[in-house]
C-alpha cells in the first residue's frame, strides 16, 4: 500500500473539478477570441482600416481568398495574409456619433478662478 495515496470518489470529484475549471478559464475565452477573429476576418471589405499583426496601419484596397491587399502609404501597398489582420478601425461616421454624444467639460478660465479666490480672502479678512 502506498501512503498518502487517495482512493475512491473524493479523488476523481476533486480531477473533474480541476478540469472542469481548466475548461472554464483557459479553453472556453480562447475559443471566443478565435470565434471574434475569424468574424472580423470574413467581415473585411475595402476602404477598411486594419492593423496588421506586425503593427502596420494601412487601408484595404483589394481582397482575394487568402490575401489582402494595404495601402500603407499613398502609392504604397503591401499583401499581407488575411489571418495577419489583427484588428479593423472603427469608420470616420462611427467616431464622429461617438465624439458628438461624449458631453465637454466647461471651461475656467484661470483668471477667473484667480479673482474668485481673491474676492473670497478679501471677504474672509473684512470679515475677521
Amino acid at each position: 500500500m502506498i501512503i498518502g495515496a487517495s482512493s475512491g470518489p473524493g479523488f476523481i470529484f476533486i480531477i473533474i473539478i480541476a478540469f472542469l475549471l481548466l475548461y472554464l478559464i483557459v479553453v472556453r475565452p480562447q475559443k471566443k477570441r478565435q470565434t471574434q477573429q475569424q468574424q472580423l476576418i470574413s467581415e473585411l471589405r475595402v476602404g477598411d482600416e486594419v492593423l496588421t499583426a506586425g503593427g502596420i496601419w494601412g487601408t484595404v484596397s483589394q481582397l482575394e481568398e487568402d490575401v489582402v491587399t494595404v495601402e500603407i502609404a499613398p502609392g504604397t501597398e503591401v499583401r499581407v495574409a488575411r489571418r495577419a489582420i489583427a484588428g479593423v478601425t472603427r469608420d470616420p461616421e462611427d467616431e464622429e456619433t461617438t465624439e458628438l454624444e461624449e458631453p465637454e467639460e466647461p471651461r475656467v478660465d484661470d483668471e477667473d478662478s484667480v479673482d474668485s479666490a481673491a474676492g473670497d480672502t478679501s471677504n474672509q479678512e473684512i470679515r475677521g
